[in-house]
């Protein structure tokens, strides 16, 4: 009776564990897996979820939303949750619908990765060496080298937008994602790029975005396929630099220039598509007429200006000042500068305008000419002395140059210019003025009367010298070669054996500064302005013509025989006058 009473009792502990397991369910087997639940109620920023167990369990709202997205979840929704555990130490169970999602993302992920398809995800967070994914659950890592084709500034407008991924790699076990959009816009690009390329000629206008910007110009996007946009094809204006038209993501229409299929280049133009401002540029600018313009470049060379967009000429060095020479243009005008230009000449075929930017000055060398024509006496400073003559500063800021051979009519210029130094005031004469050349030539001697030429012009009576004349001379220097001497003006040398018939009498130092001698001049020459004078030649002159009146050479008689009848008869003459 006991047995049987006891019997019963453990039959009804089992139906009773029985019934209450079918009641409240039982989750042996159930955790790590996930199940089914019906949502109760929102609380706050939790939802409370019944799985059939003892206790409802508690998620967060933000894991039933995307990253960035507002969570849409209501009491009575049906969702999947992961069970981790059938109660934690409040008695509720621990449910996750994050790690329910992404139990579900990785076998779609895993057949995708597989399949070598496509995965759709979100950015939505930023790491060390990349980006964090959302995979509908699964958190992958994107590295930063693998956003896109080109290094990406600012990736702010890809945060929180569903785009297309490929995944690089999978590693279920330590739960690693490594996932490339650029991959995918490589794949997208390249079918897009044969597209293009297949269709596309020389000439044909097409929209593209400005991709990179360099010193030599940009490239353009034209939708897979980038071309070049040269900087000298950008427009027909000067442009120093493309970050001078150009923005990095600039929308510009776009003309194949030209077009490699074999390498693919692609050279694109923005001023093609733009009427060619130098058509007829002749009749627009003809020779020597004046314009204004605005200075854009300056050079070792010259000076550019803009006579109006795309049309620049350039004002050569040479043509820029009338008296500045080798000075660099930047010290004659500057940059913006607006500047009055002369068009000197116009080559449409090479693009070329040469101005001129002093032809709208006055000329000074017209000028001056004008108002000091040959034979005008003029005064300046002096500026400078060269080698071979003097350099005086004249009205109009010109120079005129007095060559060595116009600074004395006695002395060589090499001694005579030893009397100038930089900055004496002095007087010149105009002797020409070269126009065309800008020379003007100028002499200081001219200033005075030429002696050597009024004594070899002048006739015998009248003080000239000719050759053969004997004239007496002032001895003015004493060299050991001989004497030079002064005659009207005229400058004269006897030499040491000219000096004397009697070779014992040639010596220079028996005369004295001052003295005057008796000479025959045997030589005028012009060109050096200088005369040879001898007195042996005139004593065997005086010789020869004693002998002609008194005496015969045949006769035997020395010249002291007949000297001295013929002084007595002199003598007896001079009494009975």
């Amino acid at each position: 009776m006991a047995t049987q009473t006891a019997t019963d009792t453990s039959s009804a502990k089992e139906s009773f564990a029985a019934l209450l397991e079918e009641s409240l369910g039982s989750g042996d087997g159930l955790e790590g897996t996930v199940v089914k639940g019906r949502v109760v109620s929102i609380e706050g920023d939790f939802a409370l979820i019944d799985v059939g167990l003892k206790s409802e369990g508690r998620v967060q709202l933000k894991e039933f939303a995307t990253p960035g997205q507002k969570p849409e979840i209501q009491p009575g929704d049906t969702v999947e949750v992961y069970l981790e555990r059938m109660e934690d130490k409040n008695g509720e169970a621990m449910l996750s619908r994050e790690k329910a999602r992404r139990e579900e993302s990785w076998v779609l992920l895993e057949k995708s990765f597989e399949d070598n398809q496509k995965v759709t995800g979100v950015i939505f967070g930023r790491v060390k060496g990349g980006f964090t994914v959302d995979l509908s659950g699964a958190v992958a890592f994107l590295p930063g080298s693998q956003v896109d084709i080109r290094p990406v500034r600012d990736i702010g407008p890809l945060m929180g937008t569903p785009q297309p991924f490929q995944i690089l790699k999978m590693d279920r076990r330590r739960g690693n994602i490594v996932v490339s959009r650029r991959a995918v816009l490589e794949e997208s690009r390249a079918e897009a790029r044969s597209e293009l390329v297949a269709s596309l000629k020389e000439g044909q206008v097409l929209n593209g975005v400005v991709k990179n910007i360099t010193d030599y110009g940009a490239f353009v996007d034209l939708g897979g396929v980038d071309g070049l946009l040269h900087v000298t094809d950008i427009a027909w204006r000067r442009i120093n630099h493309p970050s001078e038209a150009l923005q990095i993501g600039q929308t510009v229409k776009v003309q194949v220039i030209r077009f490699n299929p074999d390498t693919q280049r692609i050279s694109l133009g923005m001023k093609q598509l733009e009427a060619d401002p130098w058509e007829g540029v002749d009749a627009k600018y003809p020779v020597s007429a004046r314009f204004s313009g605005r200075v854009t470049n300056i050079t070792d060379y010259g000076a550019f200006v803009e006579l109006e967009p795309g049309i620049e000429g350039l004002v050569h060095v040479s043509e820029m000042s009338w008296t500045k020479k080798n000075v660099h243009p930047g010290k004659i005008v500057s940059t913006s500068q607006e500047v009055d230009v002369v068009v000197l000449d116009v080559d449409p075929v090479k693009r070329r305008i040469s101005l001129g930017l002093k032809q709208t000055l006055a000329n000074p060398w017209e000028e001056f000419a004008a108002k000091f024509p040959p034979q005008t006496e003029v005064e300046g400073e002096v500026k400078n002395i060269t080698e071979f003559g003097v350099f005086i500063g004249l009205p109009g800021d010109i120079d005129g140059m007095v060559h060595f051979s116009d600074l004395d009519w006695q002395r060589p210029g090499e001694e005579a210019v030893k009397d100038y130094k930089k900055g004496d005031i002095v007087k010149a004469n105009v002797l020409e003025v070269d126009v065309e050349k800008e020379r003007i030539s100028l002499g200081i001697k001219q200033l005075t009367e030429d002696s050597f030429a009024k004594a070899t012009s002048a006739a015998p009576a009248a003080g000239g010298v000719r050759k053969g004349s004997v004239v007496t001379a002032t001895v003015t220097k004493v060299e050991d070669n001989g004497i030079e001497v002064e005659v009207n003006g005229a400058i004269g040398f006897i030499r040491r054996a000219d000096l004397s018939r009697d070779r014992s009498e040639q010596r220079p130092d028996r005369f004295a500064i001052g003295e005057k001698v008796d000479a025959k001049i045997t030589n005028v020459d012009a060109k050096t302005r200088r005369m040879t004078l001898s007195i042996k030649a005139r004593e065997i002159d005086e010789d020869k013509q004693v002998m002609a009146e008194f005496g015969s050479s045949d006769s035997g008689a020395s010249l002291g025989d007949i000297l001295g009848p013929a002084l007595a008869r002199g003598g007896e003459a001079e009494d009975k006058k």
